[in-house]
């Protein structure tokens, strides 16, 4: 029984955001605005922080970074759910769920920690201004990334093998608008409590290690700023880690909204709504963010616009 259920299992029905026929081609165009400004806005920071000389430090190095996990998930998503506005039918074949499924935790997770790394070089920065070339070297920023990277690949690769080479009952109707952890788990026949249980341990880890990394990095932060005599120097302080702190608190805000309310809260609007948020919305901010609240990055960006178009097409060409 459970071999033919995974025989006759090649697709699933994604429920989408909504079923209403009038409210299809105005969230179409919406998304579709939405998307095309994170993909502009994120390969431009990429390309900025590649091609431009005065962001040649570590705090633009995991920026880069950053703007490479918000176009990872955004693009894993979003293309798809777009076209789903458009199709009768709203499916995704088997192996596509699972590729979905295992780029979307890649990029999700590693987001999670380039957060948590570059609070720590934000502490560095402020709080031991004079060792900071020093700690943050170029070999350690780049160890960093690929830790980080090489996490997430494992917790992905994990997470969807488990899932995917369970049994599934062969109801196939995904109450979601992408392939995701918690809604295919209702699906699944055998494996479930283990993989409830992988999960957990996962997720946990995760969210508590990288988030405490965060917390106690701002709180040394915090107390380093109230030690400063000079006005000039808290307000250059804020300043430096001010957008990155208002990207953590909406993500992880946002997630942990999704993934730690209790059960009894949980809705299936409100969970849509809390998806979109930190898959299409927030990749679309955080460029957005760092580009209007950062001096140094208005500068490169009037640099790059005042130089020929060949000189910087050349750069391009050359990462």
């Amino acid at each position: 029984m459970e071999t033919q259920n995974l025989t006759v299992l090649n697709e699933f029905i994604l429920m989408g955001i909504t079923d209403r026929p009038d409210l299809q081609a105005p969230l179409f165009g919406l998304f579709l605005i939405i998307y095309m400004i994170s993909v502009v806005g994120n390969l431009g920071i990429i390309i900025l922080t590649k091609v431009d000389s005065g962001l040649q430090t570590p705090m633009y190095f995991f920026l880069r970074h950053l703007a490479f996990t918000d176009l990872g998930y955004s693009t894993t998503v979003g293309p798809k759910m777009l076209v789903n506005f458009v199709v009768d039918q709203n499916t995704i074949s088997y192996y596509f769920c699972a590729l979905q499924l295992a780029f979307f935790l890649v990029f999700i997770d590693g987001e999670i920690f380039i957060l948590s790394v570059m609070s720590y070089d934000r502490y560095v920065a402020i709080c031991n201004p004079l060792l900071y070339p020093v700690i943050m070297t170029q070999r350690l920023c780049q160890l960093l990334v690929a830790v980080s990277y090489l996490h997430s690949t494992f917790v992905s690769l994990l997470i969807t093998i488990k899932i995917f080479r369970s049994s599934f009952c062969g109801y196939n109707v995904v109450s979601h608008f992408y392939c995701d952890t918690l809604p295919l788990l209702p699906l699944l026949c055998s494996n479930m409590q283990e993989i409830e249980l992988i999960i957990l341990i996962l997720a946990s880890f995760d969210l508590i290690s990288s988030f405490l990394i965060v917390v106690v990095s701002y709180l040394l932060i915090l107390e380093s700023i109230l030690r400063m005599n000079s006005a000039e120097g808290r307000h250059k302080a804020f300043s430096t880690c001010g957008s990155h702190l208002m990207v953590v608190v909406i993500f992880y805000g946002t997630l942990i909204f999704m993934y730690v309310q209790p059960e009894s809260s949980h809705s299936l609007d409100s969970d849509k709504v809390a998806s979109i948020i930190y898959t299409l919305v927030i990749p679309m901010l955080n460029p957005l963010i760092y580009s209007l609240r950062n001096k140094d990055v208005k500068c490169a960006l009037q640099r790059v616009w005042e130089n020929p178009c060949n000189t910087f097409f050349l750069k391009v060409y050359t990462l």
